[in-house]
């Protein structure tokens, strides 16, 4: 198996929203790493791929582009190599960071979405549709 993409992230956009958002980056690390793959670096290692993850999700665009990679798919096998089992647990294939998002929220027990089964749901397509798009 090659390894996964490294993230290429465009500080020029996501650093101004970091300072008034940092609890929720601090969220998604303590989400990620709880999830983290011990064989998968070093601890610094592990924790600076999280941190680059949760910072990435303050963007406007879909995951993988904020996080400068070049497809969903290379997302899907970052996430596989350092948090296997949140990606596991991603056994849908909703899009990244709203499988992050509703992660987030189930923990706190906060109902964000239009129905209790994705299934059934009218935003099943924003959720689970194709990530079209390049990156910019």
């Amino acid at each position: 198996m090659l390894a996964p993409v490294a993230p290429r992230l465009d500080w020029t956009l996501i650093e101004p929203r970091i300072e008034n958002r940092q609890d929720e980056i601090d969220d998604i690390v303590a989400l990620l790493l709880e999830h983290a793959n011990p064989w998968a670096g070093n601890r610094v290692e592990v924790l600076h791929m999280a941190w680059l993850v949760a910072c990435a999700s303050l963007g406007d665009r879909h995951l993988w582009q904020d996080l400068g990679l070049p497809s969903r798919e290379a997302l899907s096998a970052l996430m596989g190599h350092w948090f296997p089992s949140l990606k596991a647990l991603n056994a849908g294939d909703m899009k990244w960071k709203k499988f992050l998002y509703r992660q987030l929220c189930l923990r706190e027990e906060i109902l964000i979405c239009k129905s209790p089964s994705c299934a059934d749901c009218s935003d099943h397509p924003k959720c689970f549709g194709p990530e079209d798009g390049t990156l910019h």
